[in-house]
């Protein structure tokens, strides 16, 4: 590790992170490495193939994704979901109830919208990743986008992509985007720290034991070689001792972008915003448009479609 990097990972997230019901212990925990994109692509590049990922301060302009966010949150608060008369920008979560079928619903609406289109393929992220990928860049149709409440127990296990992308290239990227400031206590990706190698060896184990499978399980996360439809651990502690190495976290914020891996292995912890504000991301995938692409990633994203 740089001397840069160790200075940066001294203090730890003060705040707990938990997530399924356990907490994170301090010496299992740090803080990602930032990166400046005035640096230049060739040497972002080159810290993304060493850590398995890179955090791009600043990448996006603030203001366009703080208004990006209002979009969302003012298409979402006829559900109950945002505290009326509140500044959506904000995203402070409603004090009562909401209607979890109806926000289903429009969030299905929103990530059809070319209001979110455009937000995912603006030409400034559109350039960057042309260059990052060295050609002609291809956004994946189905793109996630989630909200996550103050309080909510929601936290994804830990795992890394490639298992639900195998049906293609395995260059892709997956990029990362806090839609507004997101601390660390908001429950944002966490990294485990050097485990773009064990998702490496983790696939490798996978694909010397998958002979036995069709090629249509081969491909699928959910095939009797996989436990738990793709996830590597619910148990974010025991992944970091068991593998001696740390969970990584960040105080992200609006305009960040973070690239990640297909084989780093990263996780979520719980929203636990004292201001109760709704942790709002994307996640979408970027390829060089002349490598394979899965198939499977050419629709748009619905709810309970086992990817």
């Amino acid at each position: 590790m740089s001397i840069a990097a160790e200075a940066e990972q001294i203090c730890r997230p003060e705040f707990p992170l938990a997530a399924h019901g356990k907490t994170l212990p301090a010496e299992r925990t740090g803080w990602l490495m930032s990166t400046d994109p005035a640096i230049g692509v060739d040497a972002i590049r080159r810290r993304y193939q060493h850590d398995g990922y890179v955090w791009l301060k600043g990448l996006l302009p603030r203001a366009d994704v703080i208004d990006f966010r209002h979009w969302v949150f003012e298409r979402l608060a006829e559900t109950g979901l945002v505290e009326p008369g509140s500044d959506f920008s904000l995203g402070i979560a409603s004090a009562g109830g909401f209607d979890r079928s109806l926000a289903d619903r429009r969030l299905m609406s929103l990530v059809r919208s070319a209001a979110y289109e455009g937000f995912c393929a603006q030409p400034l992220l559109v350039r960057f990743m042309d260059d990052f990928l060295q050609g002609i860049s291809y956004l994946h149709k189905r793109k996630i986008m989630r909200f996550v409440q103050p309080g909510s127990l929601t936290a994804t296990p830990a795992h890394y992509d490639l298992v639900y992308l195998r049906g293609g290239t395995s260059r892709l990227v997956t990029t990362w985007i806090p839609i507004g400031d997101t601390p660390a206590e908001m429950g944002g990706l966490v990294y485990l720290e050097g485990s773009h190698a064990l998702g490496t060896k983790m696939e490798a184990e996978f694909r010397a034991a998958s002979g036995d499978l069709s090629p249509e399980e081969q491909i699928s996360a959910y095939n009797s070689h996989m436990s738990e439809g793709g996830w590597v651990s619910k148990d974010l502690p025991d992944m970091a001792e068991r593998f001696d190495t740390r969970w990584l976290a960040a105080d992200y914020e609006a305009g960040d972008v973070v690239l990640h891996s297909p084989y780093m292995i990263h996780a979520s912890t719980i929203n636990q915003d004292r201001s109760r504000r709704l942790r709002l991301s994307t996640d979408i995938r970027y390829q060089n448009v002349d490598d394979e692409i899965d198939v499977r990633w050419n629709n748009h994203w619905s709810l309970g479609d086992m990817l």
